[in-house]
């Protein structure tokens, strides 16, 4: 399978929520987030902005998950949603299905639910003979 450069995830983090920091309640970001601790609550990109979300071997999301590039490395208890590029790190536990366009899954990572593809589909083409006059 062939990546884009921009299916990459986006080099920049604007946000942290540091090891040690619990939040309860939906988290709702703009540009890129980075956790290392733990939210009980949904995490989403806002609107309809590309987001990028990276979740540290540490950290830990009890809730949904919708965005455009994440990077998980710690535990998922939730539907995950990623529209354009997931990476599935060694140490990733997600318990919940996982919707995404393009994956990349390290050895040692674990899904305990379905993997959706939601993929554009290829338009159908159909060919017609020559007509020979």
């Amino acid at each position: 399978m062939l990546f884009h450069k921009s299916d990459k995830p986006k080099n920049r983090i604007d946000s942290l929520i540091g090891a040690g920091t619990t939040v309860s309640g939906d988290v709702s970001f703009v540009g890129g987030l980075r956790i290392d601790g733990e939210i009980k609550g949904n995490v989403f990109a806002a609107g309809d902005q590309h987001g990028t979300l990276v979740l540290s071997e540490n950290a830990r999301v009890e809730g949904e998950i919708s965005v455009s590039h994440l990077v998980v490395n710690g535990t998922v208890v939730g539907q995950v949603r990623a529209t354009e590029f997931l990476e599935l790190q060694p140490r990733a536990r997600v318990t919940g299905d996982v919707e995404y366009n393009n994956i990349e899954m390290h050895l040692g990572a674990v899904v305990q639910g379905r993997l959706l593809h939601q993929g554009v589909l290829a338009k159908t083409v159909e060919l017609k003979l020559a007509s020979s006059n």
